[in-house]
Parts: C-alpha cells; structure tokens; sequence
C-alpha cells in the first residue's frame, strides 16, 4: 500500500522531526488505520531508505501518525512511503 506524507507532528510551538502524518487513499476512517498499526513503513531517499511504523491514527477521517527511527526533514513532505508487513 502507498501513502503520502502530509505533514509533521506538531504542537503550538513545536515540531516532533521523527513523527510524520501519513495519508492513503485506501484508508478512509479510524477503524481502518487500527487494522495497520504495528506495520512496516518505508521512505526511499538517495543513499536507501528511512524506517518507521505506524504508531497510531490521527483524527477520523484516516490520517496516520508514524514514527521514524531517523528524523525526516521538511522536503520529504508530499513524498511517497510504502507500507508493508
């Protein structure tokens, strides 16, 4: 399955740089991202890829919050993860 990220875990006055929020278009409610936390997520850069899970939902409407092992910086945003087993 393919996702997109959207954008950082964010507060008022802060940015988490390892937690992204996840959209896919499979994924339509919160019921749905239940049956995926735990699962694998990948973010292909140049030299290899950045390793995650999704951790939780976000909202209703299926956005997910994953967490990375390695922190992501502000140009990966709109760029496509792979979610796996």
């Amino acid at each position: 399955m393919e996702g997109k990220i959207i954008s950082f875990r964010r507060g008022n006055r802060t940015i988490n740089p390892n937690h992204a929020l996840i959209e896919a278009k499979e994924v339509k409610s919160r019921a749905d991202v239940t049956k995926l936390i735990g699962k694998k997520i990948e973010l292909p850069i140049k030299n290899g890829k950045i390793i995650g899970k999704i951790a939780s939902a976000h909202g209703n409407k299926g956005t997910m919050r994953a967490i990375f092992k390695k922190a992501i910086t502000r140009d990966m945003i709109g760029k496509k993860v792979t979610i796996s087993d």
